[in-house]
């Protein structure tokens, strides 16, 4: 009995000095590890990386730039039934314990110990305190060292946080896989919903999610996917989160990914995308982009960026056909196995709603396709008569196995296939509202997925004659009226000792005598621009380049009058605006307003102030002072001027080289332009409430083709844009300011007259200004080296080989 005793003793004081041991050595090791935790106060100041965000004028989503796909959303706005979810499938015990569960890990324990030697991974027992911390403040290492810090750290964030808290953070921290991190960002891209949209199981499928994001792939293991799924359901139930027979109905449902649409599906706006997201990066940083969670409100019209991509693609693809067809892709040596050929073209060759096709047999009035899809369908002879003037056959143009584009149009009610054809020329286009600057449409080449150079904005181009009015502008600022007469005859000018002389010449090769200088900007004749030019002297034009910004340093170059100097399309159509704003400044404008993740104005467009524009404290609408709007336009030419141009850019439509537009309804101005050689098409049109330009040409400059001008490539985009944009518009004319007074004259004469009928036209004349009424018809070629020096300067460079071209 005593040896009993003995050892009963023996065996408590064993036990006894193992607590004690095994309690200093846990003190030990919880002071050891507690030794430079990281600080886990850096909680309580959550901003975790969220998604910026682009939106249109009319607030339809364009954008988004990540570097993880996460949408923050506060814990009380987190539906109940989704944290119960992920409560019911990661911890259970959340609300009772103190950031360790005990049960948990001692549940764990058993259960690795009964798998060891098993294929079966380890099962971690972790809270989802536990996890905040690995995800926020420590690494991924699997040991001990990282599992006693994430103990101690999760025992003391628990008794400093709120359960709420603890939970936002880990709701919105988490990884779900698909570039989802969060719950709401994983709504979004799974299902296209927002949380409180979720159904049952869909919110079950989130939850069963943060285990192992990758093997519950619907796409790959569905099945697993499923069985886990079904899991958190039972979960659900068993916690009494949902009632036993919705949670029946949920497991017989499938899992169905309902993914979001591709932004591009929307608006097609790449080039305009990306120009804001350059400007915010260059603004904000890098990081504010990608991580700042910033909310961007663009100037973007999806409405009229949908006419200016539809008028501009057309513009390039009518250009290209009518220089023909340039063969197939490539052709497939066999269609035998046809379907898998196109489809590893398919992904590198894929542009807008077009097709691949193979063609599988040729008729006489038709070919037979195999399309990307692994469809089969026809193309009417109909449908490529363009590829090839006086087509006879099908078979004189095409091999069985070419593979080409096609597009499926509507015909009649049927889906009908046309040939199409990538083409080789690029260009721009822009349309801005003139009174604020807002770009509301911007293409900045036929296909953003071959390249993101916005031609719109950052190419330098000659503007050719688009600068002429500019020229003109500087006269009228100078007491010339639209009536003053400028002889359009032959010159010519001195280039230096040992050069030929340069004898300008206009497009059409003749001279029309003295004309007054509307007609010189309406029928865009070189030799009145040049003789206007040596009249007024270089400074004044390059003064007025400046002043307009066209170019911030022009060049001390003669041949600046006839836009020989390159720009950029959207500085050359912001000229314009100002011209359409009355002479007051324009700055052009991507972006409307930004906001910070917490909902903070960072950056604002209108810098106008609006007097009394906010009610008083009596709320008395009676006695409210109508609001005023404090504008601070900077004035860059006097509107009477302006106007005068405006009314001679309406004469270029209605007798000049842009007849196209006389089918416009309302007030339409413009001016065409081509650059030497027909290198590059330009036109930039406005009506009182919108200024359009567009360019196209190759992007290494070569010729578009000796018939080809402004008025054939360039205006019909212009014309197709303003057709939409006009349509079911209020048409309103250009307001005539103060200082204007309109005479009928004869058009041809510039001269008063009270003949009534064709021939004349009221021209705007200033009011209270001494008229100059010079005749500009110098015989320049006598003497005209000192009379370029007098106007010029010695340094004026007049080496410029043919501008003959300018239209």
């Amino acid at each position: 009995m005593n040896r009993i005793f003995y050892l009963i003793n023996k065996l408590v004081t064993l036990s006894i000095i193992s607590l004690v041991i095994g309690v200093g050595i846990m003190l030990y090791g919880f002071f050891y590890y507690s030794y430079d935790l990281p600080d886990y106060e850096q909680l309580a100041e959550y901003n975790p990386p969220t998604v910026t965000r682009l939106y249109t004028i009319d607030d339809k989503l364009l954008e988004e730039y990540a570097a993880e796909h996460r949408l923050f959303v506060p814990i009380n706005a987190i539906p109940k039934r989704v944290v119960n979810a992920f409560i019911a499938a990661e911890d259970k015990n959340f609300y009772s314990h103190a950031g360790v569960d005990v049960t948990s890990i001692l549940r764990a324990i058993i259960l690795n110990i009964t798998h060891f030697g098993q294929k079966k991974s380890l099962v971690g027992g972790s809270t989802i305190t536990q996890q905040v911390v690995k995800n926020f403040l420590l690494t991924k290492e699997k040991s001990l060292a990282r599992k006693v810090k994430e103990a101690i750290l999760s025992y003391r964030i628990s008794q400093v946080y709120s359960k709420d808290r603890i939970l936002e953070l880990y709701l919105n921290q988490i990884y779900l896989g698909g570039r989802s991190y969060g719950v709401a960002s994983a709504a979004l891209n799974y299902f296209n919903k927002s949380i409180d949209e979720l159904e049952i199981e869909e919110i079950a499928y989130l939850a069963a999610l943060p285990k192992a994001p990758s093997n519950y792939d619907i796409e790959k293991n569905y099945d697993k996917a499923k069985i886990r799924r079904d899991w958190v359901l039972d979960r659900m139930g068993e916690e009494k989160f949902v009632p036993l027979d919705d949670i029946k109905a949920a497991q017989e449902k499938p899992i169905v990914f309902y993914k979001r649409k591709d932004l591009k599906d929307n608006v097609k706006a790449e080039f305009f995308a990306e120009a804001v997201r350059r400007e915010i990066s260059n603004l904000y940083g890098a990081k504010s982009l990608y991580e700042g969670g910033l909310v961007i409100k663009t100037t973007l019209d999806p409405k009229l960026q949908n006419f200016a991509q539809k008028a501009f693609l057309k513009g390039l693809q009518d250009y290209d056909r009518r220089h023909g067809y340039r063969g197939a892709i490539k052709n497939l040596e066999s269609i035998d196995n046809w379907q898998n050929d196109l489809a590893k073209m398919a992904a590198d060759l894929s542009i807008y709603d077009w097709k691949l096709a193979v063609i599988l047999g040729i008729d006489k009035d038709k070919i037979k396709i195999g399309l990307q899809d692994d469809h089969e369908g026809s193309v009417a002879m109909s449908d490529f008569t363009w590829a090839k003037y006086n087509l006879k056959s099908p078979a004189d143009l095409f091999k069985i196995g070419d593979v080409i584009y096609v597009e499926e149009i509507k015909k009649n009610n049927q889906d009908i296939y046309s040939l199409r054809q990538i083409p080789k020329v690029n260009g721009g286009l822009v349309a801005m509202e003139p009174k604020t600057g807002r770009i509301l449409a911007m293409v900045g080449g036929f296909n953003p997925a071959d390249s993101q150079f916005n031609r719109a904005i950052q190419a330098k181009r000659q503007p050719g004659s688009v600068f002429k009015p500019f020229v003109y502008l500087s006269a009228l600022e100078k007491g010339y009226s639209p009536s003053s007469l400028i002889l359009d005859g032959p010159i010519e000018l001195s280039q230096g000792a040992g050069l030929p002389t340069w004898k300008p010449k206009n497009y059409t090769r003749d001279f029309l005598g003295l004309t007054t200088l509307r007609r010189g900007v309406e029928k865009s004749r070189n030799s009145m621009t040049v003789r206007l030019s040596l009249a007024l002297g270089i400074k004044p034009i390059m003064e007025i380049t400046k002043r307009f910004g066209i170019y911030k340093n022009p060049e001390r170059n003669f041949s600046i009058s006839l836009g020989a100097q390159e720009t950029t399309l959207l500085d050359m159509t912001n000229a314009y605006a100002i011209l359409v704003n009355e002479g007051k400044k324009v700055i052009p404008s991507l972006i409307e307003s930004v906001e910070d993740r917490n909902g903070k104005i960072i950056f604002k467009r209108d810098k106008d102030i609006c007097h009394a524009c906010t009610m008083g404290e009596d709320g008395d609408l009676f006695n409210m002072v109508p609001p005023q709007i404090e504008h601070h336009a900077e004035k860059i030419t006097d509107p009477a001027t302006a106007y005068q141009m405006i009314s001679i850019l309406e004469g270029v439509v209605q007798r000049g080289t842009a007849p196209q537009a006389k089918i416009l309804p309302g007030a339409v101005g413009g001016k065409t332009g081509t650059t030497n050689n027909s290198n590059d098409a330009w036109f930039i049109g406005f009506s009182p409430d919108i200024v359009v330009g567009t360019y196209v040409g190759y992007d290494q400059p070569k010729s578009l083709g000796d018939r080809e001008t402004g008025n054939s490539v360039a205006l019909p985009i212009f014309v197709a844009f303003m057709e939409s944009y006009l349509k079911d518009k209020q048409h309103i004319p250009f307001n005539i300011p103060k200082g204007i007074k309109l005479v009928k004259v004869d058009v041809e004469t510039g001269k008063e007259t009270s003949r009534v009928g064709a021939g004349t036209i009221y021209e705007a004349f200033k009011t209270g200004v001494v008229i100059k009424d010079d005749v500009i018809d110098a015989d320049l070629n006598q003497e005209n080296e000192k009379a370029i020096k007098k106007n010029f300067g010695d340094d004026v460079d007049l080496n410029e080989n043919d501008l003959d071209g300018l239209y």
